[in-house]
């Protein structure tokens, strides 16, 4: 593994800009998910359009919501380092 290299980030993605993707790759609406969480479709547009901060439990009940981790939402943009000590 030595002539490898690592993939380089194409796009930046904010906190917001990850929930709506993840949200509509789940074909959900903002009010199907308001539904689902009890947050509000107005809290949740201006969660995606970057109006206000996820915070932390909003983070975890939109991840249980979208059914993913909710680093995931958190650190979309966060890139893992190998450790390469042998």
């Amino acid at each position: 593994m030595k002539n490898y290299r690592r993939a380089k980030k194409q796009i930046e993605v904010s906190v917001g800009e990850s929930v709506r993707i993840i949200r509509e790759l789940q074909e959900l609406s903002q009010n199907e998910l308001a539904q689902r969480t009890g947050i509000p479709q107005s809290t949740i547009s201006a969660i995606e359009n970057n109006r206000i901060q996820l915070g932390v439990d909003r983070a975890k009940v939109l991840a249980q919501a979208l059914q993913c981790h909710p680093a995931v939402l958190v650190f979309p943009g966060w890139e893992i380092k190998q450790n390469t000590a042998a």
